[in-house]
């Protein structure tokens, strides 16, 4: 059954900050919010579904002249995965995380696809008008990601495994934009954050295989080069949710670094 705007609740569904230049910032994880006909189907606790979310990596990209921020939570539509698996149906979808009390009926998995419609229809027009400004353009995807999910006190994930920065590639043709993202991650690795220097790697703990970034590559093959970034969570307790606010000051100046790195590079 088609679902009308107001099954999508009068609630922000995200921010849309238009500036100059070829770089747009992202933050589609970054929600915790989801509609009132779903707030009592929740089996998974609020600390629950706020681990697994990317709290405070919309306050990162608040620099950045081109940015969108997601307000609702990936628990009710996931962004970054396609139309048909972006509403978390069965644990098997979720890090085994038992989501809803009872299965979603058909057209409460319909009203969150169509929030998941709607925000690629705007970033098709945003990225469209950027196309059409400038003969090549960047997206910045950002995420964070757990590295002590055997509970607060084990033992975090070897940093071999969990680089501080892990930047995601694959759904790039990597050697056309070579002389983007090397210099880019040399000037990451390079940058002064709260004193120390980052450890930024390439596809280790993820690769990049989320949607937002195969899409505008498969919108725009020539002119668009979308970077999927990952922070891991060293700037806030991911089982507490609380931030260290020096650290995510210093996030939100490496990306506005990474902004204007891109710039250049462009």
């Amino acid at each position: 059954m088609p679902q009308t705007p107001a099954a999508l609740n009068a609630d922000p569904w995200w921010t849309l900050t238009r500036g100059g230049g070829p770089v747009l910032a992202t933050a589609i994880h970054d929600g915790h919010a989801v509609r009132a006909a779903l707030q009592g189907r929740f089996a998974l606790g609020d600390a629950g579904r706020l681990r697994e979310e990317d709290p405070f990596t919309g306050e990162a990209i608040s620099a950045a002249p081109n940015r969108l921020v997601a307000h609702r939570s990936r628990f009710e539509v996931d962004l970054n995965r396609s139309l048909d698996e972006a509403v978390y149906e069965t644990p098997e979808q979720c890090w085994g995380l038992e989501v809803w009390r009872s299965p979603l009926t058909a057209d409460e998995v319909e009203a969150s696809r169509q929030y998941h419609r709607r925000f690629y229809a705007q970033v098709e027009q945003v990225l469209g008008q950027m196309a059409a400004d400038h003969p090549r353009f960047a997206v910045l995807d950002v995420h964070s990601y757990n590295h002590r999910r055997d509970g607060p006190d084990g033992p975090p994930t070897p940093q071999a495994d969990a680089p501080d920065i892990n930047i995601g590639t694959f759904s790039m043709p990597r050697e056309r934009w070579a002389g983007v993202v090397d210099p880019l991650m040399e000037a990451l690795a390079a940058h002064d954050f709260n004193g120390r220097r980052l450890d930024v790697r390439e596809n280790v703990a993820f690769q990049g295989r989320g949607e937002l970034t195969r899409f505008a590559h498969a919108k725009w093959p020539e002119q668009g080069c979308a970077i999927a970034f990952e922070f891991k969570k060293f700037f806030m307790d991911e089982w507490t949710g609380e931030p260290d606010p020096a650290e995510v000051e210093a996030m939100r100046g490496l990306i506005a670094h990474a902004v204007r790195t891109l710039e250049r590079l462009l």
